[in-house]
């Protein structure tokens, strides 16, 4: 079976991002973004999802995380599109109910080829270390565009922002590993169409 990773990178006059993303891995993690909260994320993201991720960016971090944190979605996205391949005898669809201490999200993806993003979360801090929390819901949207794939995010309970976005990043990477599994039952693609 060919491994499923890629390789991305993405230059621009406000972030250098250098992605490498194993779909079907062990949840290795080794991360630079000069944003320490968001790697606390992304290193959740993996690991729950049993990714291996490579990440190396620089953005214009004295004006704000904005164009960093989305671009590293972009490029998430675009490497996990790539290593996922034809989607021939995937799952397709995953979700999980996620707690988090008081917290409870509900995190659900359809890997449909058609981009869409539902995030109902209410954050009630504004920031956390050097990360604006509004800028969870760009780089969601950044990766689903991206990744080509739906995406509902909700909050179902609780109020801690830190635990709030901990969930999204843990139920993130497991829905994701859910609808990236082969299913041995399947032998084509998951759709009645013939395509996704």
């Amino acid at each position: 079976m060919k491994k499923r990773e890629a390789r991305k990178t993405r230059k621009t006059g406000e972030t250098a991002v250098s992605l490498q993303f194993g779909l079907d891995g062990t949840g290795k993690v080794s991360l630079s973004t000069g944003v320490a909260f968001f790697e606390h994320m992304l290193t959740l993201f993996a690991q729950h999802g049993f990714f291996d991720l490579r990440l190396e960016a620089e953005g214009d971090l004295p004006v704000d995380a904005h164009h960093l944190v989305e671009d590293v979605g972009l490029v998430l996205g675009d490497a996990f599109a790539e290593a996922l391949g034809d989607k021939a005898g995937i799952r397709r669809y995953g979700s999980v109910l996620l707690p988090m201490d008081e917290v409870l999200v509900q995190v659900a993806v359809d890997l449909s080829g058609r981009p869409y993003l539902a995030c109902k979360l209410n954050l009630a801090a504004t920031r956390l270390g050097n990360f604006e929390t509004e800028l969870v819901e760009e780089f969601l949207r950044a990766f689903v565009n991206r990744a080509q794939c739906t995406l509902h995010v909700q909050q179902l309970a609780g109020s801690n922002t830190h635990h709030l976005i901990e969930a999204v990043f843990k139920g993130l990477g497991r829905a994701l590993d859910e609808a990236a599994t082969f299913e041995p039952r399947l032998s084509g693609i998951p759709s009645t169409k013939g395509i996704l």
